[in-house]
């Protein structure tokens, strides 16, 4: 025929295989909880605690792009002066940066 027989090959694997394999999976997960996972927690506390911290008269940027400076405070939703009497609502979450004092200069 035209296909050949594969024949499997033997005496390959080594009996102490299984727990090396099993330190190589368990090594992996540790690099990846200090590479991806802990970094990621920590930017979400310090995310948390910037919207926690938020006050009256704050300048802020939305995840949106939207800068204002912060009018009125709720427990889940944020006042944005955008401009001269024109105010937006937008959840607290959507905070991404506080600017520093006097960065916006034409909300009067």
């Amino acid at each position: 025929m035209l296909i050949n027989q594969a024949w499997a090959q033997g005496a390959g694997a080594s009996p102490g295989g299984g727990m090396e394999s099993m330190l190589l999976i368990v090594l992996m997960f540790v690099v990846l909880y200090f590479l991806m996972i802990r970094p990621q927690m920590k930017r979400a506390k310090e995310h948390k605690a910037m919207i926690d911290a938020l006050q009256k008269g704050d300048e802020v940027v939305t995840s949106g792009g939207v800068l204002g400076r912060i009018s009125k405070l709720n427990e889940n939703y944020v006042t944005l002066e955008i401009a001269a009497d024109v105010e937006v609502q937008v959840q607290r979450p959507s905070v991404q940066l506080v600017l520093p004092k006097g960065t916006i200069k034409n909300i009067q």
